[in-house]
């Protein structure tokens, strides 16, 4: 039976779309398939390019102290019977500040003095000796010298002449010996002499005098409180001469020290006012290492006025020392500059090239990190444009620990109000403030 011509070609229609809608179905699963082997989409945070100023500055913190700090010691041992300052007291200079008990002092005071009077006594007694050496020695040698005419004369027997000599040398002797009991009684004097002053000088020392102007800033005994200075001198008080005038010592690392020097403008806080800056000078930077765990550190002295006394030595300054400023310059985050994709290293390369990047670019961008030197140093950054990245190659400067100047671009184009990227995450949803798109 023959197929009527209608129908033949209503089935061939049919057949035709049926396969149309399979060979879409079969498409359709391939991308589904596909598309979930892609896993999750990559989304990018990204940082608008900007123009503005950027300030290259060093970060330390340290401790304020006054100028001159002076610790008050005693240079004897005893108790404290007085005390003239105390905490925050102002004092001049030679004004008596503590008194140690001092009747120890007096007694070796008045036996000194005892003993030096005694001594001058024993010069005179050793004067009369000498006087009364030298006469019998003039005697002695006029007796020697009848001896020895008789004896010219032969009246004289030779045992009396002998006799004489002999007693005129003994008298020389004499003489001899006074003299020297004389020196010694001097010299004696002189001791005791110096015993008095020793005394008296301890006596003095138990009232203890402030040593410059200032303000106790520490107090450390109390009345009845005994001190000894046996192996060294105890610390009493402690006074800042002027509180007006003050330093702060701030640490520097070895790597930041060289861009610091005297004269350079500095700011800092302190925690006692934490919404308040404070303005000094470096005044020096020590050459004295200071090494902490294999960190090595120099001082850089700031100076600056604290006419209100409103900073106290003690605080903890933290420090900013601008060391180079760059205006009205293109600038990117440094989180750009650390920034990698997340592809393999053959893929990256492949994107340098593409891009024409240098290799010694891509060692320079691989290590993700900014150079402070105000001499230009490579780095790559990466734009994001039109659901695509793009590596751009630039030349850095400065940096304010947040965004680094752009010298100039090297390869590429970047450009003000640029998207730069600064990091990516694999997430379902789309965080805020984030683009994304299948990578």
């Amino acid at each position: 039976m023959s197929e009527m011509p209608g129908v033949s070609q209503t089935l061939r229609s049919h057949r035709g779309t049926m396969l149309i809608v399979i060979a879409v179905l079969v498409i359709g699963a391939v991308t589904i398939l596909a598309l979930r082997g892609r896993g999750d989409p990559l989304h990018y945070f990204t940082t608008r390019v900007q123009r503005g100023e950027i300030r290259d500055a060093v970060d330390a913190s340290g401790t304020v102290n006054a100028v001159i700090t002076v610790q008050v010691g005693s240079q004897v041992s005893g108790t404290i019977a007085e005390l003239h300052a105390d905490f925050n007291s102002r004092v001049r200079k030679d004004q008596v500040i503590a008194v140690i008990e001092p009747s120890l002092f007096e007694g070796a005071l008045k036996q000194a003095v005892a003993d030096l009077e005694n001594a001058r006594a024993n010069v005179v007694v050793a004067e009369a000796a000498l006087a009364k050496a030298r006469a019998n020695e003039v005697q002695t040698k006029a007796e020697y010298d009848r001896a020895a005419a008789l004896v010219e004369q032969t009246v004289g027997t030779q045992q009396a002449l002998d006799l004489a000599r002999a007693n005129y040398a003994a008298a020389k002797a004499s003489v001899d010996g006074a003299i020297a009991n004389v020196t010694q009684s001097h010299a004696q004097v002189r001791q005791r002499e110096a015993a008095v002053s020793v005394a008296q000088t301890n006596l003095d020392h138990t009232v203890i005098r402030s040593p410059i102007d200032g303000t106790v800033v520490a107090r450390n005994v109390d009345i009845g409180q005994t001190v000894a200075a046996s192996l060294q001198a105890p610390t009493i008080f402690t006074i800042a001469q002027d509180l007006t005038k003050m330093f702060v010592y701030a640490k520097v690392d070895e790597s930041d020290v060289g861009k610091i020097r005297s004269g350079q403008p500095v700011t800092f806080k302190v925690d006692a006012f934490p919404k308040e800056i404070f303005h000094g000078v470096v005044s020096q930077v020590r050459m004295n290492p200071t090494s902490v765990q294999n960190v090595v550190t120099y001082d850089a002295v700031v100076a600056f006025d604290n006419p209100d006394l409103k900073l106290f030595p003690g605080m903890t300054a933290y420090v900013t020392i601008p060391v180079a400023v760059a205006e009205n310059v293109i600038k990117v985050p440094n989180a750009a500059l650390r920034y990698n994709p997340p592809m393999s290293p053959g893929e990256i390369r492949g994107l340098y090239a593409k891009a024409g990047i240098s290799e010694q670019a891509q060692s320079d961008g691989s290590e993700g990190a900014p150079r402070r030197s105000p001499r230009p140093a490579s780095a790559v950054v990466w734009k994001l444009a039109a659901g695509s990245l793009e590596p751009v190659e630039v030349a850095t400067g400065i940096t304010d620990h947040t965004s680094t100047e752009v010298v100039k671009v090297v390869t590429g184009q970047l450009r003000e109000g640029d998207a730069v990227i600064t990091g990516s995450v694999k997430s379902k949803s789309l965080p805020p403030g984030a683009q994304g798109f299948g990578r």
